[in-house]
Protein backbone atom coordinates (compact mmCIF):
# COMPACT_ATOMS: atom_id res chain seq x y z
CA UNK A 1 0.00 0.00 0.00
CA UNK A 2 1.72 2.95 -1.30
CA UNK A 3 0.37 6.89 -0.28
CA UNK A 4 -0.43 8.02 -3.75
CA UNK A 5 0.14 11.73 -3.56
CA UNK A 6 3.68 11.47 -1.99
CA UNK A 7 6.52 11.08 -4.67
CA UNK A 8 9.09 9.38 -1.98
CA UNK A 9 6.34 6.74 -1.33
CA UNK A 10 6.46 5.64 -5.00
CA UNK A 11 10.73 5.63 -4.57
CA UNK A 12 10.17 3.46 -1.30
CA UNK A 13 7.74 1.38 -2.85
CA UNK A 14 9.70 0.59 -6.01
CA UNK A 15 12.66 -0.05 -4.04
CA UNK A 16 10.87 -2.31 -1.69
CA UNK A 17 9.48 -4.05 -4.16
CA UNK A 18 13.19 -5.03 -5.93
CA UNK A 19 14.32 -6.15 -3.21
CA UNK A 20 11.51 -8.25 -2.02
CA UNK A 21 11.98 -9.52 -5.44
CA UNK A 22 15.95 -10.09 -5.58
CA UNK A 23 14.59 -12.81 -2.22
CA UNK A 24 12.40 -14.79 -4.02
CA UNK A 25 9.06 -13.37 -3.00
CA UNK A 26 6.53 -12.28 -5.10
CA UNK A 27 4.55 -8.58 -4.65
CA UNK A 28 1.82 -7.17 -5.12
CA UNK A 29 0.40 -3.89 -5.25
CA UNK A 30 -2.69 -1.93 -5.54
CA UNK A 31 -3.74 -1.32 -9.49
CA UNK A 32 -2.16 2.61 -9.61
CA UNK A 33 0.73 1.49 -7.59
CA UNK A 34 1.67 -1.39 -9.16
CA UNK A 35 1.64 0.16 -12.76
CA UNK A 36 4.50 2.57 -11.36
CA UNK A 37 6.68 -0.69 -9.70
CA UNK A 38 7.37 -2.38 -13.07
CA UNK A 39 5.48 -5.59 -15.08
CA UNK A 40 7.06 -8.19 -11.69
CA UNK A 41 4.42 -6.51 -9.57
CA UNK A 42 0.70 -8.44 -9.79
CA UNK A 43 -2.06 -5.73 -9.21
CA UNK A 44 -4.39 -6.50 -6.28
CA UNK A 45 -7.10 -7.20 -8.78
CA UNK A 46 -5.36 -9.76 -10.16
CA UNK A 47 -4.02 -11.07 -6.91
CA UNK A 48 -5.83 -14.12 -4.71
CA UNK A 49 -4.21 -13.21 -1.23
CA UNK A 50 -0.76 -12.07 0.88
CA UNK A 51 1.23 -13.28 3.67
CA UNK A 52 2.19 -9.75 4.74
CA UNK A 53 0.91 -6.20 3.89
CA UNK A 54 3.15 -3.52 3.76
CA UNK A 55 1.89 0.40 3.94
CA UNK A 56 4.28 2.85 3.17
CA UNK A 57 2.75 6.51 4.02
CA UNK A 58 0.68 7.39 7.39
CA UNK A 59 -1.66 6.65 9.33
CA UNK A 60 -4.42 6.87 6.49
CA UNK A 61 -2.08 4.61 4.47
CA UNK A 62 -2.26 1.62 7.16
CA UNK A 63 -5.92 1.76 7.71
CA UNK A 64 -6.02 1.41 4.31
CA UNK A 65 -3.72 -1.42 4.29
CA UNK A 66 -5.74 -2.92 7.04
CA UNK A 67 -8.72 -3.53 4.95
CA UNK A 68 -6.69 -5.95 2.74
CA UNK A 69 -5.21 -7.59 5.81
CA UNK A 70 -8.34 -8.15 7.15
CA UNK A 71 -9.86 -9.66 4.10
CA UNK A 72 -6.69 -11.82 3.21
CA UNK A 73 -6.07 -12.68 6.92
CA UNK A 74 -2.40 -10.78 6.35
CA UNK A 75 0.07 -9.23 8.79
CA UNK A 76 0.20 -5.58 8.65
CA UNK A 77 3.65 -3.69 8.78
CA UNK A 78 3.67 0.13 8.60
CA UNK A 79 6.41 2.17 7.41
CA UNK A 80 5.97 5.84 8.48
CA UNK A 81 6.00 8.48 5.72
CA UNK A 82 3.68 11.21 7.43
CA UNK A 83 3.88 13.43 10.24
CA UNK A 84 2.99 11.28 13.30
CA UNK A 85 2.98 7.22 12.12
CA UNK A 86 1.51 6.21 15.48
CA UNK A 87 0.32 2.81 13.87
CA UNK A 88 3.51 2.39 12.04
CA UNK A 89 6.43 0.19 13.51
CA UNK A 90 9.40 1.71 11.33
CA UNK A 91 10.47 4.32 9.67
CA UNK A 92 12.13 4.58 5.84
CA UNK A 93 16.07 4.24 7.39
CA UNK A 94 14.55 0.60 8.58
CA UNK A 95 13.21 -0.24 5.42
CA UNK A 96 15.37 -3.35 4.34
CA UNK A 97 16.28 -4.61 8.15
CA UNK A 98 12.07 -4.81 8.24
CA UNK A 99 11.80 -6.11 4.78
CA UNK A 100 14.64 -9.31 6.24
CA UNK A 101 12.63 -9.64 9.49
CA UNK A 102 9.43 -10.53 7.13
CA UNK A 103 11.21 -12.68 4.39
CA UNK A 104 12.72 -14.76 7.43
CA UNK A 105 9.74 -14.79 9.12
CA UNK A 106 11.52 -13.54 12.62
CA UNK A 107 8.38 -11.12 13.68
CA UNK A 108 5.97 -11.16 16.12
CA UNK A 109 2.31 -9.77 15.97
CA UNK A 110 0.11 -7.95 17.88
CA UNK A 111 -3.54 -8.81 17.57
CA UNK A 112 -5.81 -5.40 17.66
CA UNK A 113 -9.53 -5.53 17.74
CA UNK A 114 -11.93 -4.67 14.82
CA UNK A 115 -15.16 -3.04 14.93
CA UNK A 116 -17.94 -4.17 12.55
CA UNK A 117 -20.35 -1.41 11.30
CA UNK A 118 -23.94 -1.93 10.03
CA UNK A 119 -26.02 0.58 8.36
CA UNK A 120 -28.69 0.23 6.21
CA UNK A 121 -28.02 -3.58 4.88
CA UNK A 122 -24.37 -2.87 3.79
CA UNK A 123 -21.26 -3.83 6.55
CA UNK A 124 -18.19 -1.94 7.07
CA UNK A 125 -15.25 -2.61 9.30
CA UNK A 126 -12.83 -0.44 11.42
CA UNK A 127 -9.61 -0.62 12.91
CA UNK A 128 -9.55 3.06 14.71
CA UNK A 129 -13.45 4.57 15.09
CA UNK A 130 -17.36 4.67 13.62
CA UNK A 131 -17.95 8.71 13.32
CA UNK A 132 -21.29 9.84 12.66
CA UNK A 133 -21.18 13.76 12.28
CA UNK A 134 -23.16 16.92 10.91
CA UNK A 135 -20.90 16.87 7.77
CA UNK A 136 -21.68 19.58 5.88
CA UNK A 137 -24.83 20.15 7.78
CA UNK A 138 -24.96 23.50 9.56
CA UNK A 139 -26.47 23.04 12.63
CA UNK A 140 -25.79 20.29 15.77
CA UNK A 141 -27.33 16.65 15.39
CA UNK A 142 -28.90 14.84 17.91
CA UNK A 143 -28.34 11.26 18.35
CA UNK A 144 -29.56 8.66 20.70
CA UNK A 145 -26.96 6.10 21.87
CA UNK A 146 -27.73 2.69 23.49
CA UNK A 147 -25.25 0.39 24.34
CA UNK A 148 -26.90 -3.44 24.62
CA UNK A 149 -30.28 -1.69 24.32
CA UNK A 150 -29.87 0.73 26.89
CA UNK A 151 -30.17 4.19 26.45
CA UNK A 152 -26.33 5.57 27.06
CA UNK A 153 -27.84 9.22 26.20
CA UNK A 154 -28.83 11.76 23.58
CA UNK A 155 -26.35 13.90 22.31
CA UNK A 156 -26.78 17.56 20.55
CA UNK A 157 -23.35 18.15 19.06
CA UNK A 158 -21.84 18.00 15.62
CA UNK A 159 -21.15 14.45 16.07
CA UNK A 160 -20.30 11.15 18.11
CA UNK A 161 -16.98 8.73 17.68
CA UNK A 162 -17.15 5.09 18.92
CA UNK A 163 -13.33 4.39 19.07
CA UNK A 164 -11.52 0.91 19.80
CA UNK A 165 -8.21 1.79 22.06
CA UNK A 166 -6.30 1.63 19.12
CA UNK A 167 -8.81 4.36 18.24
CA UNK A 168 -8.47 6.02 21.12
CA UNK A 169 -5.38 8.28 20.09
CA UNK A 170 -6.89 9.13 17.18
CA UNK A 171 -10.20 11.89 16.45
CA UNK A 172 -11.01 10.42 19.66
CA UNK A 173 -8.43 11.86 21.55
CA UNK A 174 -8.82 15.03 19.63
CA UNK A 175 -12.25 15.50 20.82
CA UNK A 176 -11.48 14.98 24.52
CA UNK A 177 -11.04 11.04 24.86
CA UNK A 178 -9.16 9.38 27.11
CA UNK A 179 -6.18 7.43 25.69
CA UNK A 180 -6.69 3.91 26.06
CA UNK A 181 -4.12 1.06 26.44
CA UNK A 182 -4.49 -1.37 23.61
CA UNK A 183 -4.41 -4.03 26.19
CA UNK A 184 -7.46 -3.13 27.97
CA UNK A 185 -10.80 -4.81 26.31
CA UNK A 186 -13.10 -1.48 25.48
CA UNK A 187 -15.19 0.72 23.03
CA UNK A 188 -15.06 4.33 24.02
CA UNK A 189 -18.18 6.53 23.12
CA UNK A 190 -16.83 10.14 22.74
CA UNK A 191 -19.25 13.30 21.66
CA UNK A 192 -17.84 15.96 19.06
CA UNK A 193 -18.21 19.65 20.31
CA UNK A 194 -21.25 18.24 22.80
CA UNK A 195 -23.62 21.22 23.34
CA UNK A 196 -24.12 20.37 27.09
CA UNK A 197 -21.92 20.02 29.76
CA UNK A 198 -22.79 16.44 31.30
CA UNK A 199 -21.93 14.94 28.01
CA UNK A 200 -18.50 13.41 28.68
CA UNK A 201 -16.98 10.01 26.83
CA UNK A 202 -18.16 7.27 28.41
CA UNK A 203 -16.14 3.24 28.23
CA UNK A 204 -17.85 0.28 28.14
CA UNK A 205 -16.62 -2.94 27.58
CA UNK A 206 -15.39 -4.55 24.17
CA UNK A 207 -17.93 -7.15 24.06
CA UNK A 208 -21.20 -4.22 23.77
CA UNK A 209 -23.58 -3.92 20.78
CA UNK A 210 -24.08 0.08 20.32
CA UNK A 211 -26.21 1.67 18.47
CA UNK A 212 -26.31 5.12 17.23
CA UNK A 213 -29.65 6.58 15.97
CA UNK A 214 -29.95 9.88 14.57
CA UNK A 215 -33.25 11.56 15.83
CA UNK A 216 -36.15 11.16 14.08
CA UNK A 217 -38.47 14.15 15.77
CA UNK A 218 -35.59 16.89 14.24
CA UNK A 219 -35.27 17.59 10.29
CA UNK A 220 -31.39 16.73 10.33
CA UNK A 221 -28.94 14.73 8.00
CA UNK A 222 -25.42 13.42 9.07
CA UNK A 223 -22.24 11.33 7.42
CA UNK A 224 -21.07 7.81 8.58
CA UNK A 225 -17.64 7.71 8.68
CA UNK A 226 -15.29 4.40 9.47
CA UNK A 227 -11.55 4.55 9.95
CA UNK A 228 -11.59 8.03 7.77
CA UNK A 229 -13.78 6.98 4.87
CA UNK A 230 -17.03 8.10 4.24
CA UNK A 231 -19.50 5.13 3.76
CA UNK A 232 -22.93 6.89 3.76
CA UNK A 233 -25.24 9.78 4.15
CA UNK A 234 -27.83 9.55 7.14
CA UNK A 235 -31.27 11.23 7.71
CA UNK A 236 -33.30 11.70 10.40
CA UNK A 237 -34.62 7.93 12.05
CA UNK A 238 -31.56 5.86 10.31
CA UNK A 239 -29.49 4.14 13.03
CA UNK A 240 -25.87 2.59 12.81
CA UNK A 241 -24.59 -0.43 14.65
CA UNK A 242 -21.48 -1.50 16.18
CA UNK A 243 -20.16 -4.47 17.56
CA UNK A 244 -16.60 -6.17 18.01
CA UNK A 245 -16.00 -8.67 14.94
CA UNK A 246 -14.53 -12.15 15.23
CA UNK A 247 -11.47 -11.27 13.70
CA UNK A 248 -8.65 -9.26 14.97
CA UNK A 249 -6.20 -7.22 12.82
CA UNK A 250 -2.54 -8.52 13.13
CA UNK A 251 -0.09 -6.25 13.65
CA UNK A 252 3.55 -6.83 13.02
CA UNK A 253 5.93 -5.98 15.60
CA UNK A 254 9.98 -6.06 15.28
CA UNK A 255 10.73 -5.26 18.60
CA UNK A 256 9.40 -4.62 21.83
CA UNK A 257 8.22 -1.21 23.05
CA UNK A 258 5.98 0.56 25.37
CA UNK A 259 2.63 1.94 24.66
CA UNK A 260 3.05 4.72 26.66
CA UNK A 261 7.13 4.96 25.74
CA UNK A 262 5.23 5.79 21.80
CA UNK A 263 2.35 7.96 22.93
CA UNK A 264 5.23 10.27 24.61
CA UNK A 265 7.26 10.29 22.16
CA UNK A 266 4.29 10.63 19.42
CA UNK A 267 1.61 12.41 20.86
CA UNK A 268 4.01 15.55 23.00
CA UNK A 269 6.21 16.52 20.22
CA UNK A 270 4.48 19.98 20.79
CA UNK A 271 6.36 19.84 24.75
CA UNK A 272 10.05 20.40 23.15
Amino acid sequence: MVHGRRADAVSHARHAADYLLAAGASVCAEDDAAALLGDAVTPFSRAHGADVIITLGGDGTFLRGAQYALMWDAALLGVNLGRVGFLAETEPDGLEDALDTVIGGAYRTERRPVLEVQCGGKTWYGLNDVVVSRGGYSRLITIDALVDGDPAGRYVADGLIVATPTGSTGYCLSAGGPVVSPKVDCMVITPICAHTLQHRPCVVQGSARIRLALVEEDVQSASLQVDGQTCVELTAGMSVDVRRDARELRIIRLRERSFFQLVRDKLTEWTR
